[in-house]
């Protein structure tokens, strides 16, 4: 069976997070670990599954094995999990925005919620920065990188996220809770879960050939195309 026909095979930042983690817990080794997950989030867990999992949860995995292990080290295991205890892989350096002529026909801003280099791996409450791409029909260029530090949210660590991408009109996520979401569509931006993440230049390549097309609805009014145009569109798409 090859590594596409089998559903637990585990991708290269997943199988990274699982061995920094167990090397954090005392008598656990990779596999164990993997089995205590299986308990907790099912396999193959996802970055999105490990973002959401909580300590309590994975305290009481497996008959709750873990349940005399040190609240600090229970804790470190479970940020190495989510991708917040180690800078696992820089975020790639910031580009040169778009040019005139690529952006003439206009352009939009996209933040992808991301832990390690150019990843679309992060939880929306819980992800270590945005990156921030600027996008035109068939081109795009990462114009930012945000780190977050939630200690400088006044109350609402959702809020606060949400105004870090304010000037964003499209927000790529491995996972979102509904009051986060509503947060995040208060500032007009447009949220889309992605759950198995993957590459984040790849997902604005994609929107960037979108732009190049006649864009679907949704898009079209994050680009603030005419309601003329939109319908003209969904006609042309009923009528195909």
């Amino acid at each position: 069976m090859n590594d596409a026909q089998n559903p637990h095979v585990l991708s290269e930042d997943i199988a990274l997070r699982i061995g920094l983690a167990a090397r954090a817990l005392p008598n656990t080794d990779p596999a164990r670990l993997l089995e205590v997950l299986a308990d907790s989030v099912g396999l193959p867990p996802t970055a999105a599954q490990l973002d959401g999992l909580t300590a309590k949860q994975f305290k009481a995995a497996v008959d709750g094995e873990l349940a005399e292990v040190d609240a600090e080290r229970l804790k470190a295991a479970l940020a190495l999990l989510k991708g917040q205890g180690a800078d696992i892989e820089p975020p790639p350096p910031v580009e040169a925005p778009l040019t005139e002529a690529q952006a003439r026909a206009g352009s939009i801003r996209v933040a992808c919620a991301s832990n390690g280099g150019e990843l679309l791996d992060g939880h929306f409450g819980s992800c270590r920065r945005f990156l921030i791409y600027q996008v035109a029909a068939g081109a795009q260029r990462l114009v930012d990188v945000r780190e977050i530090d939630d200690s400088q949210a006044a109350d609402d660590k959702n809020t606060h996220r949400a105004s870090l991408i304010e000037d964003c009109q499209v927000l790529f996520v491995a996972s979102i809770g509904g009051p986060a979401a509503a947060k995040v569509v208060k500032q007009d931006i447009h949220p889309i879960k992605c759950p198995q993440g993957g590459g984040a230049r790849a997902q604005v390549t994609v929107l960037a050939g979108l732009l190049a097309d006649q864009a679907p609805p949704w898009l079209a009014k994050v680009m603030g195309q005419a309601v003329d145009e939109r319908v003209r569109f969904e006609r042309s798409v009923d009528e195909a």
